[in-house]
């Protein structure tokens, strides 16, 4: 019996040592230094003070080599994630992962994403490339010094990353500007339903945006809130700003925390991993925020194409289309090929009603792509910034302003096409010239504000063109029910600080989901026909519309919603219902029930009753019959999954953040879904910048063994924030880069 103890213990002695050993190998061997010194080829010695949350503050006597050593210090955390970005934006993840990710590829190549970046690599400004290739060479400069000991990531996948160019710098921008401008889907939902039903009915659920109509809902899309507050209003007598842009969620996320210090900039906020600069934040005399414009920068044309020849028509002649294959491989498997033809419009992209469309996206036009960020981060006043800004292609974004002087401004940036049509967001046909761009609407003619009256601008992209804006205007801009209840709650109180600030960019009251929670109540003692339904009227009658992850109240309301947007959608164009989860469905639907027009239900009350009682009986199906017992937030749970670490047996729990219950909603300032939700929280106070604050959702590392890799989801959760450390950072350790002799 002693003898077999002994084995067993020996065994379990074994494995912990080997288990020790694969963790350090594989996870402590990676970890980035922050401390000592590391030889590099730089001009003059760089140092980098890493503060309590691991963000690096560099210092550089030059910017090339300052922006070298953000390439290198952002490798260190974050190099799985910018190699898998870069993949992504260039249809090359198959390589790596294999058949999964073969459809991402495909639309990666059909878009043309890295043909894109490689002729935008011949454009670009000599500034601008000459400020990527010194980002570039910093991430290359980490990959081949650490070839022996990269994340786990590229040994579980068995792969080695190649050096890093300024064409995957472009590459990770592309990838944003694809996420942020996709509206092609919704293009042909559009068509669909306008082939299939009431014309008249398919437009007031899918308006055409013009910029007069009543400004459609926030609902799955990525949104954002930011906004600039004059002295008039602040404890300090000196504005503040304030952004929490709403991306998907990941791990780690998207944005990586930097302050960059050498002569002529001294900036501060957050970078995207992959380029140079900050994106977001502010230096010593302004700050700035960004918003999505959410106009619509893609068209789709119906072509007249003989697929084996390439012959397509275009203006009463017959041109020839460019012919583009190329070869994706996958891992496992034989290498897919991509054949394509491109017109004069874009890609050929999909088949429709047996009909051939091409994409137009401005991302794709000649000159689309530059980097003025840098420019941004140097920039001392309104007309510098602006200047600046003035060079920003897209995707195409609201950009807020203050100083340190006590102004406040705003301006929509991007190239945002002139349509020679206002209905430029159904497929047409490319032939007739009639839905053509004709160039890009000027800088100086966007929509801009420089200290309003009010002493408040708020963007949380809702629509900003005027209804007498001389261009045509298209777009998913979302519902006024951020931007109102922001600006409510900011006018609400005088001397606001931070604090303040940051508790309106967690605030969960929903305007729609409490207007309609009223009218289903409204609609019950009208009717009060089905005593089925009164628990949940009681319930709804109670509310105060917020959207409170333990409450009950939100959950009936938001099941309410979506069996009503079918209904209203199967009315305008059967079979549609399913399909109808667009930005605008709160708003249309909203201002369908104040208006109550005649011919689409036989009762509104009845089909607004009928909603409730299927939204019932579905959460009924999902959390038990008893309705005051539900629980919002059990149906808004948040995962949060590590893309290779959460398929790892026994230990993938560890790299995820949840399963977690979330409060807030689409249309709630604190913008939620179980999908995306604010990517970063900053209130920049410009009386003293070391009392603004910062926080990622979950961690600066994308090491899960550091102690940054999960140290600021808490907060993030909680609603609070860290200090913005400037002038004053106490650093937690010091590493020096020192030129090679």
């Amino acid at each position: 019996m002693n003898r077999l103890l002994k084995y067993i213990n020996t065994a379990i002695a074994v494995l912990a040592v080997l288990v020790l050993g694969v963790v350090y190998w594989y996870g402590w061997r990676p970890l980035p230094q922050t401390s000592g010194s590391i030889t590099a080829p730089l001009a003059q010695p760089v140092t980098v003070r890493f503060d309590s949350l691991g963000e690096p503050h560099i210092t550089a006597s030059n910017e090339d080599d300052l922006l070298f050593a953000q390439g290198y210090i952002t490798a260190q955390e974050r190099l799985f994630q910018m190699d898998a970005l870069r993949r992504q934006a260039a249809g090359d993840l198959s390589e790596v992962i294999g058949m999964a990710t073969l459809e991402s590829d495909r639309e990666a190549r059909r878009l043309r994403l890295r043909r894109i970046a490689e002729e935008a690599y011949t454009s670009l400004p000599p500034k601008d490339r000459a400020a990527l290739a010194a980002y570039a060479r910093g991430v290359s400069y980490y990959i081949a010094t650490h070839l022996d000991r990269l994340p786990f990531e590229f040994k579980v996948l068995g792969y080695d990353p190649r050096p890093w160019s300024v064409i995957d710098c472009i590459l990770a921008g592309l990838q944003m500007y694809k996420t942020l401008t996709t509206t092609w889907p919704d293009e042909l939902l559009k068509r669909n339903m306008l082939a299939a039903g009431d014309a008249a009915k398919v437009n007031f659920l899918l308006p055409t945006r013009t910029g007069s109509e009543i400004p459609p809902g926030g609902e799955t899309h990525a949104g954002s809130n930011a906004w600039a507050i004059s002295g008039a209003h602040t404890a300090s007598g000196k504005p503040l700003l304030s952004n929490d842009m709403h991306l998907e969620y990941s791990i780690p996320g998207i944005w990586f925390l930097v302050h960059l210090q050498a002569p002529g900039i001294n900036v501060s906020g957050v970078s995207l991993p992959g380029t140079p600069g900050v994106i977001v934040g502010h230096n010593e005399r302004i700050a700035w925020g960004l918003t999505n414009l959410h106009f619509d920068v893609q068209d789709l044309y119906v072509e007249k194409i003989d697929e084996r020849t390439g012959q397509f028509q275009f203006r009463g002649k017959v041109l020839q289309a460019r012919s583009e294959r190329e070869l994706i491989p996958v891992k496992g498997a034989r290498s897919v090929e991509v054949a394509n033809w491109v017109t004069v419009h874009g890609p050929l992209w999909t088949a429709d009603h047996q009909q051939r469309l091409s994409l137009r996206w401005a991302a794709a036009e000649p000159g689309s792509f530059q980097f003025p960020f840098l420019e941004i981060n140097r920039a001392r006043n309104w007309q510098e910034f602006t200047a600046a800004v003035a060079r920003f292609p897209g995707p195409g974004q609201n950009f807020v302003y203050a100083d340190v002087d006590g102004n406040i401004g705003y301006h929509a940036a991007g190239r945002l096409p002139i349509r020679r049509n206002s209905v430029g967001d159904v497929p047409v046909d490319g032939a007739s010239g009639d839905f053509e761009w004709d160039g890009f609407i000027p800088f100086d003619r966007l929509p801009s504000s420089f200290n309003p009256p009010d002493g408040f601008i708020v963007t949380a992209n809702q629509n900003p063109f005027p209804a007498d804006y001389p261009f045509p205007v298209n777009g998913n801009f979302a519902s006024y029910y951020r931007s109102t209840q922001i600006r409510n709650l900011l006018a609400a109180k005088n001397g606001l600080r931070p604090s303040d600030t940051l508790a309106v960019q967690t605030d969960i009251y929903s305007a729609f989901s409490h207007y309609l929670a009223r009218t289903l109540v409204e609609a019950y003692d009208r009717k009060t026909v089905d005593p089925n339904l009164a628990d949940a009227i009681a319930v709804l009658r109670a509310w105060n519309g917020q959207m409170e992850m333990h409450q009950a109240a939100p959950l009936i309301a938001t099941l309410a919603f979506q069996h009503l947007r079918k209904a209203a959608a199967e009315s305008a164009s059967p079979g549609a219902g399913e399909r109808y989860e667009l930005q605008m469905a709160p708003a249309a639907l909203e201002k369908l029930l104040r208006t109550r027009p005649p011919g689409w239900f036989r009762d509104y009350d009845e089909t607004l009753l009928k909603s409730l009682g299927d939204a019932l009986e579905e959460g009924r199906r999902i959390q038990g019959p008893n309705v005051r017992k539900w629980i919002y937030g059990a149906a808004l749970e948040l995962l949060i999954a590590h893309p290779i670490g959460h398929r790892l047996p026994v230990v993938g729990k560890y790299f995820d953040v949840g399963p977690i219950w979330m409060s807030g909603s689409p249309t709630t300032v604190k913008q939620t879904t179980r999908r995306l939700g604010p990517s970063m929280r900053m209130n920049a106070d410009l009386a003293d910048w070391d009392r603004s604050q910062l926080n990622l959702p979950i961690g600066e590392s994308g090491h899960v063994l550091s102690r940054h890799y999960k140290d600021q989801w808490e907060a993030y959760y909680n609603g609070t924030s860290f200090p913005m450390p400037f002038q004053k950072v106490d650093a937690k350790s010091v590493l020096q880069l020192v030129p090679a002799r």
